[in-house]
């Protein structure tokens, strides 16, 4: 049986996710599939991604082919880089430990770049808000002395009158 890693919409129009899944390749998209790998949400900012790691590598071992968007959504995350080091544990051309040195230091870097890239977006969210915070009240004050200068020429003309 061919197998496919492939993604499988769920969620609303204009708001889907997806679970990252194992199926059989000639399943339709969104029906019967083997085993559930994680899940993968665009709609947040960085995307958020959960997924099996051990369960992942596995289904690459025995041959399941991942689609284009898997793909990336596995290497993004190290799988692929975890079975390429393997490939090499099994060649003899890198040790295990080299090669889960090799893992972790990358996982390390690209967990540093998502956390300074939620910062980045943190910062600016803050920044938008302060910027919007300044120019509402530099309005409300615009329009309270709108107020009281159109209040003060009806007072002094009821005074002049009496």
């Amino acid at each position: 049986m061919a197998t496919k890693i492939r993604l499988q919409r769920h969620g609303k129009k204009g708001d889907a996710f997806f679970h990252i899944v194992v199926a059989d390749s000639r399943a339709p998209r969104d029906g019967r599939f083997i085993e559930k790998l994680g899940f993968y949400n665009p709609n947040t900012n960085p995307a958020t991604i959960e997924i099996n790691f051990e369960r992942a590598l596995y289904w690459l071992n025995v041959g399941a082919q991942p689609t284009e968007t898997a793909k990336r959504i596995l290497s993004y995350k190290g799988v692929l880089l975890k079975k390429h080091l393997l490939k090499g544990v099994q060649k003899d051309l890198i040790t295990t430990e080299q090669a889960e040195k090799k893992l972790q230091e990358w996982l390390n870097e690209k967990s540093a770049k998502i956390e300074a890239k939620k910062q980045k977006i943190a910062k600016e969210t803050e920044e938008q808000k302060s910027v919007k915070l300044k120019t509402e009240t530099e309005y409300r004050k615009q329009k309270e002395n709108k107020k009281t200068t159109a209040q003060e020429p009806s007072a002094e003309s009821s005074a002049s009158e009496s």
